[in-house]
């Protein structure tokens, strides 16, 4: 069983015992997260496509760490100016766990 949901304005494919890392969320760390928007979700040959989403349909998490991504790096250069930028950027994200995909 999977599912389609959105979670800080991007979607994710979820199954249960999932980890994944989002954006940012506002939860504390050991927290339970519901979520409400899911629009899709398919339990071997049932498909359930919402408009937007599935109504009843819920999935639980829980919130496992916050955290910094990998750094990324942004580096300007205008050719034979002189000019070199190099900067670094480590986003914050957020660690969950799928614990349950309700229909």
């Amino acid at each position: 069983m999977y599912a389609i949901v959105e979670i800080g304005g991007q979607q994710f494919k979820v199954q249960k015992e999932q980890k994944l890392f989002v954006n940012l969320l506002e939860n504390e760390a050991g927290s339970d997260l519901e979520i409400d928007k899911v629009m899709l979700l398919a339990d071997g040959e049932n498909i359930q496509v919402g408009t937007p989403v599935v109504e009843g349909a819920k999935v639980k998490a829980k919130v496992l760490d916050h955290v910094k991504a990998d750094k990324i790096l942004v580096f300007k250069k205008k050719r034979r100016k002189g000019y070199q930028k190099m900067n670094g950027h480590r986003q914050p994200m957020t660690q969950i766990q799928i614990e349950d995909i309700t229909a």
